[in-house]
């Protein structure tokens, strides 16, 4: 009986370090944050918000010149007009600077969205690759590394893997 509490506390044992092991080989890490980076297409979508952010700051850049021009305008001829005129002037003016503002509001709205719009299937895409590579090599859980809740990253990085996968 003495005998057979043995093997069994061996038998359990073997169990147990076969599975720990096991389990240490199906966690793997990537850096998403690097993937991304290096995809073709999140340079495309770089260069499209970039030249976007270009447009909405000349845009606004050509508004606050004509405001600014306007005010000297109107400076330079208040001493000439009538108080009501000035009045409407003024009443003119605050209302381009709010416009200017809320046309800055509206450009930085539009940006954030369409940053969205040009990420999302990128994100889509690595995600799916990173999944495939994954399974593939028997990997059950991927931690990102980019998120910085990785503790230690002895195990697989499968960044070279997914790369490889989406051809860069």
């Amino acid at each position: 009986m003495k005998q057979f509490k043995t093997i069994l506390l061996a038998t359990a044992l073997c169990i147990g370090t076969v599975s720990f092991t096991q389990a240490q080989n199906k966690v793997a890490h990537i850096n998403t944050q690097e993937l991304i980076s290096a995809m073709p297409e999140m340079k495309a979508a770089q260069t499209q918000l970039e030249t976007l952010g270009k447009t909405y700051q000349t845009d606004i850049q050509n508004m606050a010149t004509e405001f600014q021009t306007k005010v000297k305008q109107y400076d330079a001829e208040a001493s000439t007009k009538t108080q009501e005129e000035n009045t409407k002037r003024a009443q003119e003016v605050q209302t381009m600077e709010q416009n200017i503002r809320q046309f800055q509001g509206q450009a930085q709205q539009d940006l954030q969205a369409k940053e969205l719009e040009l990420l999302k299937p990128i994100t889509e895409k690595a995600k799916t690759a990173i999944l495939k590579v994954a399974r593939a090599q028997g990997f059950e859980y991927v931690l990102d590394s980019a998120q910085g809740v990785m503790i230690m990253s002895d195990g697989k990085n499968l960044l070279d893997d997914v790369k490889k996968e989406l051809g860069i």
